[in-house]
């Protein structure tokens, strides 16, 4: 085959579908990679998030711990590079893949990720990819599918250098942080977020001591980092109720409260609930509001692990009467998560631009409200993970003008010195492209109010 000829799909007149022989076949398939391909499948063809496509994957579980971790590896890096595997994928095809067999795409675009992104050994992803395909019910794929992943292996590398890695993005994410950061800190931004998280954990007494013990870093602002293995309920201290996983950006909301021991607390759009366990482990009355009843159980069963008290109240907030008035708000509202890409690469295909136009009505709604239970002189403190400067600065000018709000600015010492996370006007914006010799941080907005 020239090197220039692209490779045809079969007709559609060819297309196979699953026999008793293939379903036979399926022992011989790569466990993990037969994992990982649901869960893609799951995430692309019916928008379940990823978090929810691995709670209720029985096979995953059933998995070795290494495989498990490499199943996760996988898929993560297929959602994260999807629009560079895409393009390389058409760059040795010469039509597209029918509609009938676009679970063979979604094969390759594990076995591309993998060749790519993993540096897994080329016979070992084509091998797999080509029995995954055959076990699928596509055996007329098999000629082709083990041809474009050894160019792949071949020639993937020089053109994998000239697609960007925008491409992963949906155009209007990455003209929000042009617009808000500049160009070359967007592009930055866009490659920072297609990293390997972190593990990030906040401990309820004694870092010190659970960092060495965890064989973990002690980050300035008080969070424990550690790599992460896709492991977590069999660390040490976790049964005990020692700590819990999050983030070292998602941790610095609650501590802009200040002393806050007996004082009452309203952490509204609560769950999953880590800066509730925070705000009940700084010894403040806690009240932890959110609309989803699921969620808030899980917070509950958090509680119960971690000895930790609060109240909980299933509720929507845009209709909700305070039983009381609190002494300060914690108000981390529904939002676009872009900030997050690193934990949750599903969000890259999941939100829209409509999205953010809903959000960002909703989240000053919600910031109305909770500037309405406050009394005079009262503290908010008003957070989003996302890098949408819509959600975060523009959110902020807006209720200084419409809302009985005044900044109250947040200072270096209270972010361990990391003054790189201070903006001008004393609010704090974080992102995977900032403190990168420490691990960056998930992308967050936040900011400190005072009640007039």
């Amino acid at each position: 085959m020239a090197a220039l000829q692209r490779i045809l799909w079969p007709a559609d007149s060819e297309l196979h579908y699953p026999t008793q022989m293939d379903t036979e076949r399926k022992q011989d398939v790569s466990a993990a990679r037969s994992v990982a391909f649901d869960l893609l499948r799951a995430v692309l063809t019916k928008n379940t998030p990823l978090d929810d496509a691995i709670a209720v994957h029985d096979g995953l579980n059933k998995l070795p711990r290494r495989d498990r971790g490499f199943a996760r590896s996988i898929v993560g890096v297929a959602l994260r590079r999807l629009g560079q595997i895409d393009a390389l994928i058409e760059s040795f095809v010469e039509k597209p893949l029918p509609r009938q067999a676009s679970a063979v795409r979604d094969i390759l675009r594990l076995a591309v990720g993998e060749l790519m992104f993993l540096d897994v050994a080329p016979h070992a992803a084509v091998d797999s990819a080509v029995t995954l395909v055959e076990s699928r019910g596509h055996p007329k794929f098999k000629g082709l599918v083990n041809a474009v992943l050894r160019r792949t292996a071949k020639e993937g590398r020089e053109r994998l250098a000239d697609l960007p890695v925008e491409l992963n993005y949906q155009s209007w994410m990455i003209e929000s942080w042009q617009a808000a950061y500049g160009a070359d800190t967007a592009h930055v931004i866009a490659e920072s977020s297609l990293t390997a998280p972190t593990l990030d954990i906040s401990v309820k007494a004694d870092p010190e001591i659970w960092a060495e013990k965890l064989e973990a870093s002690l980050l300035p602002t008080g969070s424990l980092r550690r790599e992460f293995d896709g492991a977590v309920t069999g660390l040490p201290g976790f049964d005990e109720g020692a700590w819990w996983v999050q983030d070292a950006a998602a941790a610095l909301p609650a501590k802009l409260l200040g002393d806050i021991r007996g004082k009452r607390i309203f952490d509204l759009c609560a769950a999953p609930g880590g800066k509730t366990l925070q705000l009940a482990a700084m010894g403040a009355n806690v009240l932890a509001v959110d609309r989803s009843p699921k969620r808030l159980k899980r917070l509950e069963r958090n509680l119960d692990r971690l000895d930790l008290r609060a109240g909980v109240a299933a509720a929507d907030i845009t209709g909700w009467t305070p039983p009381s008035q609190p002494d300060a708000i914690l108000l981390d509202p529904p939002c676009t998560a872009t900030g997050t890409i690193r934990r949750h690469p599903d969000i890259l295909h999941a939100k829209g631009i409509g999205d953010l136009a809903k959000l960002t009505n909703l989240q000053f709604r919600l910031l109305a409200r909770a500037a309405g239970m406050l009394g005079p002189g009262g503290r908010l403190v008003y957070c989003t993970c996302s890098m949408q400067s819509e959600e975060g600065e523009s959110q902020v000018a807006r209720a200084l003008t419409e809302l009985p709000l005044e900044r109250d600015p947040v200072t270096a010492d209270e972010l361990g010195g990391l003054d790189r996370l201070l903006t001008a006007d004393g609010d704090i914006r974080t992102g995977p492209h900032l403190y990168r010799e420490l691990g960056g941080f998930d992308g967050f907005f936040i900011a400190r109010f005072r009640k007039k």
